[in-house]
């Protein structure tokens, strides 16, 4: 209903809001501030280089060259356009809202989910088969908003994001692949990498929960849009969306409806209309954020669909391929250079590989305990005022080194630097 969470929303008047605004480090303050702590962060990741390469990467179809395809930016525009309608709606916090949203997949791999399976099995197998993953994007995107992307302070020097708790709980905790009907958020504050699995905690606020359901939202809407712009549905595909919406929502066969929205809902764009107006007509502090049983069910069987008609479709699972050899190509060329790294020069930085040379000799100085004495280096430092959190001495960081490097490629980037490598 409307406004009914006003009275939980993440502001002065909260119990939480003192742990939600809390940074790691103090932040400058220019002394002319207009906006508050969620806004700040809200433009911090707006202007970082992570959000720019979004407009690059992956959402479902690899590296688009139609530009009326989603990619994974458009997608995080349209979860910041469906949460910030619904905590409007609901009383809630939009600038929260809104600063979880444009930052929720800074982390995401090229090549999407795909990409994400890849870099995760490149971190080694298994030890169990139910063991975490080792590589999960959600938990990227906390990692680079801590600790790789940079912003200058009004000296000119790049340091980390430094966001506030609550913006970063809603990075890790956004997977929105659960199916949770009367989602709460969670009590208690807690050690962010302490969570080892998506989806294994609910976030900590209100605006957290709702990033969390439009992301679910969102994706399923726009996929089917795009799928119909690539023609991977058939006659039959439709007959089966129009099977799930006739017994879930109520439309008869003759397509003639028994509600005002339900036989509009083969359009994408009034699906996510109509899925967001349930929601916020059934959601209550009480129960939590809620579905009605037949959107619910509608929402359960349209992944299915969108899985078995769109996700595994044969010409995705095939580039797939390409993915892997791609990033496979780009990790193990980079795992070579470990024993000269530790010496301090990075041999191909000019000559062989000069895209992915410079690149990577840039992303060791600012991030790793890489020496080197030449001007370049010099420089970088000079720039850079980040934390060593890999260390190329050992093994297993190193490799983490450069699978987070790898992460923040963007489609062409990779594509790029595949064909930089094998060409002669």
């Amino acid at each position: 209903m409307k406004d009914s969470f006003v009275n939980v929303r993440t502001d002065e008047l909260n119990h939480k809001y003192e742990q939600a605004v809390i940074r790691e480090n103090p932040i400058y303050s220019r002394g002319n501030g207009i906006r508050n702590e969620f806004e700040r962060d809200y433009t911090r990741l707006l202007h970082c280089q992570a959000y720019s390469r979004l407009k690059h990467k992956t959402q479902v179809f690899f590296a688009p060259n139609n530009d009326h395809v989603c990619t994974r930016m458009e997608h995080v525009l349209h979860v910041a356009s469906v949460a910030s309608t619904i905590a409007k709606y609901l009383g809630l916090n939009q600038e929260l809202t809104q600063a979880i949203a444009i930052g929720h997949d800074i982390g995401h791999a090229p090549f999407g989910h795909s990409g994400e399976d890849i870099l995760n099995e490149l971190l080694g197998p298994k030890k169990a088969p139910n063991a975490p993953k080792k590589f999960w994007h959600e938990r990227n995107s906390l990692f680079f908003a801590d600790y790789i992307e940079t912003l200058d302070d009004p000296n000119g020097i790049k340091r980390p994001l430094n966001l506030t708790y609550a913006v970063r709980d809603g990075l890790i905790c956004h997977c929105g692949e659960v199916d949770d009907q009367g989602m709460r958020p969670r009590d208690d504050a807690m050690n962010l990498y302490d969570i080892r699995r998506p989806g294994a905690v609910q976030p900590f606020t209100w605006e957290g929960c709702v990033v969390k359901i439009s992301d679910k939202i969102a994706f399923l809407g726009r996929d089917i849009q795009d799928a119909r712009t690539y023609h991977l549905l058939d006659m039959g595909s439709y007959r089966q969306l129009r099977e799930i919406i006739t017994e879930t929502l109520g439309m008869t066969k003759g397509g003639k409806t028994l509600s005002h929205r339900s036989g509009r809902a083969v359009n994408p764009s009034v699906l996510i209309n109509d899925m967001i107006v349930d929601l916020c007509e059934r959601s209550n502090p009480g129960e939590g954020l809620y579905f009605s049983e037949s959107y619910f069910n509608f929402i359960k069987e349209l992944k299915k669909f969108s899985y078995s008609n769109i996700y595994n479709h044969w010409r995705l699972v095939e580039f797939q391929k390409y993915a892997k050899v791609v990033l496979e190509t780009i990790f193990n060329t980079l795992m070579r250079v470990q024993p000269y790294a530790q010496r301090g020069h990075v041999p191909f930085s000019m000559s062989s590989y000069p895209r992915l040379g410079t690149n990577f000799e840039e992303w060791l100085l600012c991030y790793t305990n890489y020496d080197s004495d030449s001007e370049f280096a010099r420089k970088t430092k000079q720039r850079f005022q980040t934390p060593a959190v890999f260390d190329i001495f050992d093994n297993e960081s190193y490799r983490k080194c450069v699978i987070e490097y790898i992460s923040g490629f963007t489609d062409n980037f990779a594509i790029a630097c595949y064909e930089e490598i094998i060409s002669f």
